[in-house]
């Protein structure tokens, strides 16, 4: 009806709206669907931060056209989302590791994108990409 369209259009708090509720998932994802990691700058010394990931993982599949043999490949790269605001000062980076669960990950460019994407609308949290590059000394974090 007329007067419900007028309600919901006039409603002050109705841009904010979406924004709330992506602050709450947020706040969900990072006290319940989290582990903390160390996350290494590739720098000289390296720069070391314990901060929470929620682990994720990215499917992909290239063809091959080229040989006319219709053969495609799968595959997948290693996903970390970490809130922007745990790594101050900087983005990630190609050649940051990502120690998680005793095996440490290589940041990684995805194709022709970079090595990571937000992960929301609102640009809180950072999808990174990486790749397992074997276990970590001491099988640590």
């Amino acid at each position: 009806t007329p007067e419900h369209e007028a309600a919901v259009t006039d409603t002050p708090d109705t841009p904010d709206m979406l924004k709330r509720g992506s602050d709450w998932l947020e706040q969900m994802r990072t006290a319940h669907m989290t582990s903390p990691v160390e996350y290494q700058r590739a720098t000289d010394p390296p720069q070391v931060l314990t901060v929470n990931a929620t682990f994720g993982r990215t499917r992909y599949e290239v063809a091959d056209e080229l040989s006319g043999g219709g053969v495609t490949v799968g595959s997948h790269v290693w996903d970390f989302l970490i809130l922007a605001d745990d790594l101050p000062e900087f983005e990630p980076a190609p050649a940051d590791v990502i120690v998680a669960n005793g095996r440490r990950y290589e940041v990684m460019n995805f194709g022709p994108d970079r090595a990571w994407r937000w992960s929301d609308a609102f640009r809180q949290t950072y999808r990174i990409h990486t790749k397992d590059i074997g276990a970590a000394p001491g099988g640590s974090t």
